[in-house]
Formats: C-alpha cells, structure tokens, sequence
C-alpha cells in the first residue's frame, strides 16, 4: 500500500488495489468424469465376475452363487490383512507419541506413516462395507 499511496492516493489505492473485480475469484464446479456424471447411477457388481447386479444388497451373480462361500473366504481374509497392517501402522504411530495406552493424535504432513496409516484405514472401512454385502452368516 505504501509503494502505491503517492501515486494514486491513500483513500483511492486502498479501494481500487484491494477491492474490485480483479479480486474476485470465481470458481465454476465440474465433474472431472463428464457431463453424464450427473445422470449416472452407481451400481454395485458381483466380486466374484465384477458383473451389475439388479439388487444392490447382493454380493454375487446367479451365476457365482455356488461360489459364494470361497469367495466370501477370500474376502474375509483380505480383510484380516487389512486390519493386520492397520494396526501395526497404528502400534507405531502410538510408539512415536511416546504412548501405547492413548489415541493417536499425529497429524504431521511429512510422515509416511500417517499417510499410509490413513489409506489403510479407509481401505478397511471399503473392505468391510463389502463384506457386509454378504449380509451374515447362517449356521
């Protein structure tokens, strides 16, 4: 303001430098997919042949129905990695507080850790929504 003030004045170099329409920031939302993303409907599909199913509470196809159980298997077990390797990321966040007995409340940028400790916890969270699909067991 200082630089601008002799030249054009205290009063009118405030208001014309700090206010106006170069200002003004304008941001127009758009889907990054396309303009049919607006009248796409998400879908879920069968694990085991990745096919649209007609009910989305389903897991499997008709056709991979008599697979279900190995394939539930296998999903089971995905996420017992899953949450393995959440909570070694989240055993060594904790021995870097310097606390084993309290929640972690790191939120340092430049760890590779934290970031690695984040993506796994929503892997899990997308792991286990899949596997509630197959709703629950019957004995």
């Amino acid at each position: 303001m200082r630089v601008f003030e002799p030249i054009i004045g205290e009063t009118r170099a405030y208001s014309e430098l700090l206010r106006g329409k170069h200002t003004l920031a304008k941001t127009k939302v758009t889907s990054s997919i396309g303009a049919l993303s607006a009248f796409a409907k998400k879908r879920s599909t069968c694990v085991g042949c990745r096919s649209v199913l007609q009910c989305d509470d389903e897991a499997v196809c008709s056709h991979c129905r008599s697979r279900e159980s190995e394939l539930y298997q296998k999903e089971i077990g995905h996420l017992n990695a899953l949450e393995e390797k959440f909570a070694r990321l989240w055993t060594q966040c904790q021995r870097c507080q310097g606390s084993l007995h309290q929640d972690v409340l790191c939120t340092s940028r430049d760890c590779p850790i934290f970031y690695m400790r984040k993506k796994v916890q929503k892997d899990v969270e997308d792991q286990d929504k899949l596997v509630a699909r197959f709703g629950l067991p019957c004995w």
